[in-house]
């Protein structure tokens, strides 16, 4: 049978989702986990079916990786986790036909980044995402040469100190959101004029100097694909002991980070009371 996975990961300790040859990767812990459980075999190079909604950069999280492959009944997201590597967590799971392929099927992802921009102007941000919504080439926003027209829905919301962007389209060209993250913080803070985002979208290669850097990845996050297409509806089942532990996780992993900034303001405070 072939089955679906909900995934989710704390991409820091990977560099990436993708298998490379000498680095970690999220699905080397994956493919590692299906070999300690005897579903794939020590020299098979994946599963039969096998497909992945996305390939997230190194750093890069994800509440909702999506991959599909053929497997026996018994592998749940329970069972799943119990090989998978502490950073990856299983918790829910959609039975699909064998036609089903967890990439192409995909008709729409979401992406959050978690901009810090405490010194943003909110209405310059709606600006920019305004603008950057809808069919355009995004050229000067990726590194890919083809695969750049997109149709992009764009938002953005406060969150005290943050600005909150999610990204969503059928897909995304290499290092696209990132980059759309970084625009958007420079014009939020008056770093560049509005009129950049029209040079961006403008036909016109934009010259070395003149590029937008991509933001940093670990803010990032994979947050939704969906599945609702007229050919495959796919309906996922939570998997109560599964959620709970990868609940669990991400809630040790955000407490621990909470004690970190505080100690961080600390130092800061302290600095500045003896200045």
């Amino acid at each position: 049978m072939r089955r679906a996975f909900r995934l989710a990961y704390d991409g820091r300790p990977f560099h990436g989702f993708q298998r490379q040859p000498t680095v970690p990767t999220v699905e080397d812990a994956l493919f590692d986990a299906l070999r300690a459980h005897g579903v794939l075999g020590m020299d098979a190079d994946k599963p039969t079916g096998y497909a992945a909604a996305g390939r997230t950069d190194a750093g890069v999280s994800a509440l909702a990786q999506t991959v599909a492959f053929d497997c026996p009944e018994w592998l749940t997201p329970r069972a799943l986790n119990a090989e998978l590597h502490d950073a990856v967590w299983a918790w829910a799971h959609a039975d699909v036909s064998d036609a089903f392929h967890a990439t192409h099927h995909a008709v729409a992802r979401e992406y959050v980044y978690h901009l810090y921009a405490p010194d943003a102007a909110l209405e310059r941000a709606h600006a920019a995402a305004r603008r950057l919504s809808g069919v355009h080439d995004f050229h000067n926003l990726t590194s890919d040469d083809t695969g750049t027209e997109r149709d992009l829905a764009l938002t953005v919301d406060p969150d005290g100190d943050f600005l909150i962007l999610r990204a969503r389209a059928g897909g995304f060209p290499r290092g696209f959101v990132r980059r759309v993250a970084s625009l958007v913080r420079s014009v939020a803070t008056g770093a560049v004029p509005p009129a950049k985002v029209e040079r961006v979208l403008a036909t016109a290669a934009l010259p070395g100097h003149a590029g937008v850097p991509e933001a940093p990845p670990e803010p990032l996050v994979l947050a939704a694909v969906d599945y609702d297409g007229p050919r495959f509806e796919v309906e996922f089942e939570r998997d109560g002991r599964a959620a709970r532990d990868t609940r669990a996780f991400f809630a040790d992993e955000r407490a621990e980070h909470r004690a970190l900034v505080r100690v961080a303001g600390t130092v800061v405070e302290g600095v500045d009371s003896e200045r």
